[in-house]
């Protein structure tokens, strides 16, 4: 027998039979590169490769469109492992923050309850550096991200610091920066190890000229600009507290109301005033509205960086104005004034200012009175200037008391004696004595000297 006779007769045991020809093998549409993991939660990247192995049944229609967003910048690149996209900031459309309650912490997790039904998030205890928070607080969340072996969200606290390196640190980010030391354009700041720069006008939301006492403190600033090639980074503190400024000034033109009291800083001090801080809003403080007695300075009452309370006395929500005050605070010289200053009393006074109908006189801080012209001798008056001067103490009657107006008509004339009273208006009407005849001619005219040189010419 041959050998082919035998191939056919007995073929290899270890060779299998062919296939039969069913056309091209097809492709897979593309080949899944391996997810690395780190620690038992994973990524948003591992969670939505593909997006449709995620089952979004057991959340609320609010939450899937957070996770959809906190997604909208990542391509299918990124998805399928490449190169993490860089992360949104606020003003990119970052979505809204929502409230949780606190129901749960086991070791460094903090679990939250969601609203929306069926949902829960946890929360790393770092971001409480407080310490541990009760059971029961509700505190502003972001949803970051969906853990579906464990069934949680993952969930960042609103305005907290995150841990950040230079793999991971991202424009908008909120970091905790301590100031190591200060240099001519501002502050050196350490974050994790990564040394990095805040510009001394992004420091506060006002001017700092000294910036010597922030050494050693720690900042909570807002990543505005990194480069991890070239190990630069750039954060900003004025960044976030504008961003919370905005915030809380939304919420007190909610609730702001005329009578209110509140506790604000002054700002800057004007000739006319000065602007003082609610907490968002400004409001203006009138240099009128200072203090019961005429106050000619503002800086002598206020100065900037001062702690003060004031009442609210006008709000336009239309043209977000508002009007403050602080006498209002104080006790009013005007309660009781009719019983220390009635009709007929005699007092002393000092005049404060000149108008042209009349002085005003200062009887105690807070209390003035109008000398009317007529009623500054007894003579006509021409001008108040030429009976009283600023300054001068005098001697004043009481004539009327109006306090709901606040009110009080006052009498120089009234005051005097009725001796000198009497030689002042007759020395007012005595004649004029007679005018003395004129020794010398007149010069000019046409009489007999004009006639008497025209002959002689």
């Amino acid at each position: 027998m041959s050998d082919t006779e035998k191939s056919q007769t007995n073929p290899p045991s270890e060779t299998p039979p062919a296939k039969a020809d069913t056309g091209p093998v097809k492709k897979p549409p593309f080949a899944r590169k391996p997810q690395r993991r780190v620690g038992p939660v994973k990524s948003v990247e591992e969670e939505f490769l593909p997006r449709s192995t995620l089952s979004l049944k057991d959340l609320d229609e609010e939450i899937e469109g957070e996770l959809e967003a906190a997604l909208a910048g990542i391509s299918d690149q990124d998805l399928a492992g490449g190169e993490q996209a860089p992360a949104k900031t606020q003003t990119e459309g970052e979505a809204p923050g929502k409230k949780g309650k606190i129901i749960s912490i086991h070791g460094p997790d903090v679990f939250v309850e969601v609203p929306g039904g069926r949902s829960q998030g946890v929360l790393p205890l770092a971001q409480f550096p407080e310490g541990p928070p009760k059971l029961g607080t509700e505190v502003d969340i972001h949803i970051e991200g969906y853990d579906s072996a464990n069934g949680l969200l993952i969930l960042t606290r609103r305005g907290a610091a995150v841990v950040a390196d230079w793999s991971s640190i991202a424009v908008g980010q909120t970091v905790e920066a301590r100031v190591t030391g200060v240099n001519k354009g501002g502050l050196s700041v350490e974050i994790n190890g990564i040394r990095g720069f805040m510009p001394i006008s992004q420091i506060d939301l006002y001017r700092v000229e000294n910036a010597e006492p922030y050494v050693n403190q720690r900042l909570l600033c807002l990543v505005t600009e990194v480069n991890p090639h070239e190990r630069n980074l750039i954060v900003s503190r004025r960044d976030l507290l504008e961003r919370e400024r905005e915030e809380k000034r939304e919420k007190m033109w909610q609730t702001l109301a005329e009578g209110q009291v509140h506790e604000g800083v002054v700002r800057s001090v004007r000739d006319f005033g000065a602007f003082v801080d609610l907490g968002g809003v400004d409001g203006l403080l009138h240099i009128s509205e200072m203090s019961w007695s005429r106050v000619q300075d503002a800086a002598s009452v206020v100065q900037p960086g001062q702690p003060i309370k004031v009442v609210v006395l006008k709000v336009d929500k239309d043209k977000r104005k508002i009007s403050l005050g602080l006498k209002q605070l104080l006790a009013s010289p005007w309660d009781n004034i009719e019983e220390k200053y009635h009709h007929g009393k005699i007092v002393a006074g000092k005049v404060t200012k000149l108008m042209e109908f009349g002085a005003f006189v200062e009887l105690e801080p807070g209390i003035e009175g109008l000398i009317h012209i007529s009623e500054l001798a007894p003579q006509r008056v021409r001008r108040v200037g030429d009976i009283v001067q600023q300054g001068q103490e005098v001697q004043v009657m009481i004539l009327n008391v109006d306090p709901e107006q606040k009110r009080i008509s006052l009498s120089l004339k009234a005051a005097i004696p009725e001796e000198v009273a009497a030689e002042e208006e007759e020395s007012e009407t005595a004649l004029p004595e007679s005018a003395k005849p004129r020794v010398t001619p007149l010069r000019g005219g046409i009489g007999d000297d004009w006639s008497l040189q025209n002959g002689q010419e």
